[in-house]
């Protein structure tokens, strides 16, 4: 293990000394030898990715290491202050080294033939043109939903700027996954504090209706870290579940017709939204001077949205619309059961519901009969 640490310390000055004009004396024999290093410890990341005690020994030293006076400064190497970051060691090497006009042209030159190999160059690892590629998406992620919240648009599902967004933070979600089990429940928290809300509630809904990711060639040959198709929606279902008020602001933020879609297309969610939105119901009383439901405290659901957020679910296929008349029937069961409108809200729902329905089926000239919506 300590022979692993000063392996991690020994990198962690060469990527600052990438940065500077040191790099003007490398040839290179010198860049081959500081991307096999890189490439060395990007197996290592692989190897004990889900390795506890070594992987929380690894970050220990990397969050310390810089803080120490001395040496090349303080705080954490950019780019380099967690384990996931080995992961991609040699991109963030061959970025800092293209940044840098020191750089001499020999060492550019066989960095950039590293870079772009050619075709008939066999690879049976991710080539770095891959790895930069992907390491911009995911860079992109962040920036887009954080400078790129603001566009009106109804029909989010299909807005083009909202689905780029929802796949890079699909896509960022799998990539975070491979190094621990908990990390997308981490970096989506990071992303909920850092973030405009709003926003960022509207790319995930827009996420969870977007197909699976396909799985990339390596990932396909590498058993150990690969990821199901569809994991990045799954990660965004358990975060939602397990952060009642995240999710409560998910279900007030969205219209209601995205969220019917979101709880068709992952159903764990749906017993959730139907406690939520019988919970705002029971919190409406009746006027009996306007003859309305109306709101106990101003953040309350009002009456309108409450009806159109069920008449949108009584809209959708089974099994989802069975559930949402059964929720309903059986909260006006417990609410004493009653037939005239003005002493239960569920009996008034149901009532809104089905008068609703019948004047939809009238409009389009089908049967009158209907005993439910």
């Amino acid at each position: 293990m300590e022979s692993l640490l000063q392996h991690l310390d020994r990198f962690s000055e060469l990527l600052v000394v990438s940065r500077t004009t040191h790099v003007r004396t490398w040839d290179p024999v010198t860049v081959r030898r500081a991307l096999q290093w890189a490439r060395y410890l990007r197996h290592i990341y692989r190897r004990f990715g889900r390795h506890g005690p070594i992987r929380t020994t690894l970050e220990r030293r990397l969050h310390s290491q810089w803080r120490q006076e001395g040496g090349f400064g303080r705080g954490p190497v950019p780019g380099l202050a967690n384990f996931q970051a080995l992961g991609h060691c040699d991109v963030l090497l061959s970025l800092r080294l293209l940044e840098n006009q020191a750089l001499g042209d020999a060492a550019r030159h066989y960095l950039v033939q590293q870079l772009f190999p050619g075709p008939g160059v066999p690879d049976a690892d991710e080539t770095l043109q891959e790895s930069l590629a992907r390491l911009a998406r995911c860079g992109s992620a962040v920036h887009m939903l954080r400078f790129n919240g603001y566009r009106k648009n109804l029909n989010l599902q299909e807005d083009s700027l909202m689905k780029t967004q929802a796949e890079l933070l699909l896509e960022r979600l799998q990539e975070v996954g491979k190094a621990e089990v908990e990390g997308p429940a981490r970096f989506l928290s990071s992303l909920w504090e850092r973030l405009p809300q709003n926003n960022f509630l509207k790319v995930i809904a827009v996420a969870l209706l977007q197909p699976p990711l396909s799985p990339r060639p390596q990932e396909e040959s590498e058993p150990s870290i690969h990821k199901t198709p569809g994991e990045g929606s799954q990660a965004l279902v358990h975060w939602l579940l397990g952060n009642s008020e995240v999710f409560a602001a998910f279900c007030r933020a969205l219209p209601a017709g995205l969220l019917t879609l979101v709880t068709s297309r992952h159903p764990a969610l749906s017993p959730v939204y139907l406690g939520l939105l019988t919970d705002w119901g029971q919190r409406l009383h009746y006027d009996l001077q306007k003859g309305i439901w109306v709101e106990t405290e101003p953040q309350d659901v009002p009456w309108e949205e409450l009806h159109n957020r069920f008449q949108s679910l009584c809209q959708a296929p089974p099994p989802l619309k069975d559930k949402v008349l059964t929720a309903l029937e059986t909260c006006k069961a417990q609410d004493g059961d009653f037939e005239v409108p003005g002493l239960s809200i569920w009996t008034d729902l149901l009532l809104a519901l089905r008068s609703g329905a019948f004047r939809k089926r009238q409009v389009l000239g089908l049967s009158p009969g209907l005993s439910s919506v």
